[in-house]
């Protein structure tokens, strides 16, 4: 796998199937396995691929994937998903009605600028793949913005004897990618974010947050959405022998602990341990429809 694991490839594939979009796009293609999952599940729809390195200048390396069906606006003619016309590739490829494409983001951009530029150009339904959780990742993703004490589950204490910190503790002892109540507090006690900040482009833009602007974020992207999905791990821990995210953060698997026939039928034991190890919450997001 180059860019995505199994459990977002499958997930991607999964959306694309069942959208159909008359148009795909993408930014941020690495060596092109995103390209390829996005072709394997619609073999005939065209795909706009924007990246700052062209995914061929790898096969001189090793394994990549150049489409032949694909525009690339890639290397010397990269351009920004935010500086695009993207009402001139509309007309290009003949899309009168944005609700037939797909847009997939996996660029590491903070997700709410990202969300806002989608909005702008119209599209309805978007894929972000490095959807990472609270105090976690190199961006500000939409499972940060959505982590609030009002949604079930969400906001944190930072209170060292309390019941969260002795959880993440013990839980951090067995998951790798799991924090605890030091990594996720800022010296404030600022929790949102990672540790009170608003990370963007690969964390070489570390922006500090208040918890108001942070809570408006929320309140922001809860009045844009019709739908928040963040697609479940294909298998759980005791299938897959994942030891990096921790479960009790992620949606339940599709194929549960203990179903090792199934796991097996599905011919998911072929498979090595590491292709598992890339969950970071992927999530599916539907646009609302404008009020009129």
């Amino acid at each position: 796998m180059y860019g995505m694991g199994f459990d977002h490839s499958f997930g991607l594939w999964f959306i694309t199937r069942w959208l159909k979009p008359d148009l795909m796009i993408e930014s941020g293609a690495f060596k092109g396995h995103s390209t390829w999952v996005l072709r394997q599940a619609m073999p005939d729809t065209p795909i706009v691929s924007l990246s700052p390195r062209h995914p061929e200048k790898y096969l001189k390396k090793g394994p990549a994937y150049v489409d032949g069906n694909c525009t690339y606006f890639a290397g010397k003619d990269f351009l920004d998903f935010g500086s695009m016309d993207w009402g001139r590739v509309m007309k290009k490829h003949r899309i009168e009605d944005q609700s037939r494409v797909l847009v997939f983001f996996d660029d590491h951009q903070n997700e709410l600028k990202r969300l806002k530029q989608a909005l702008k150009a119209g599209f309805k339904h978007l894929v972000f793949e490095d959807n990472y959780d609270t105090g976690t990742g190199d961006h500000y993703s939409f499972r940060q913005i959505c982590d609030q004490f009002y949604v079930r589950g969400g906001g944190h204490s930072c209170f060292k004897d309390s019941d969260e910190a002795r959880i993440r503790s013990r839980r951090k002892k067995f998951w790798e990618k799991a924090v605890d109540a030091e990594e996720l507090c800022g010296p404030g006690e600022e929790w949102w974010g990672v540790r009170g900040y608003m990370r963007d482009d690969f964390n070489h833009s570390n922006k500090a947050i208040t918890y108001n602007e942070h809570f408006q974020n929320s309140r922001f992207v809860e009045s844009v959405l019709d739908v928040y999905w963040e697609l479940p791990p294909v298998a759980g821990p005791s299938l897959t022998h994942q030891t990096r995210y921790d479960p009790a953060r992620v949606p339940g698997p599709i194929v549960e602990d203990g179903r090792y026939g199934l796991f097996q039928r599905v011919g998911l034991s072929r498979l090595e341990s590491s292709v598992f190890n890339g969950y970071t919450q992927m999530v599916y997001l539907r646009v609302s429809e404008p009020e009129t």
